[in-house]
């Protein structure tokens, strides 16, 4: 085998988040920076928001409505 083919292998390698919680795991990189870990991140702690205000369904029939309001207005004005 060639020498120095792999990279260093750090055992104790430290990750930090943006909400300041440290992780140790082995990595080929000493340091680095996440910006969410499993102790911030909505989907594992549970705090996840909905921005959404309707469905889909919801919004697609207000488009459709708004649509044949404006071709029914657009007509009487020609007519």
């Amino acid at each position: 085998m060639k020498k120095d083919a792999h990279p260093t292998y750090y055992p104790k390698a430290k990750i930090t988040c943006s909400c300041s919680n440290v992780i140790e795991v082995g990595s080929t990189m000493e340091n680095m920076q996440v910006d969410s870990c499993s102790s911030c991140h909505p989907v594992y702690t549970g705090k996840q928001k909905s921005l959404e205000k309707g469905g889909r369904v919801e919004r697609f029939r207000e488009k459709i409505a708004k649509a044949a309001a404006a071709k029914k207005k657009g007509k009487s004005k020609k007519g």
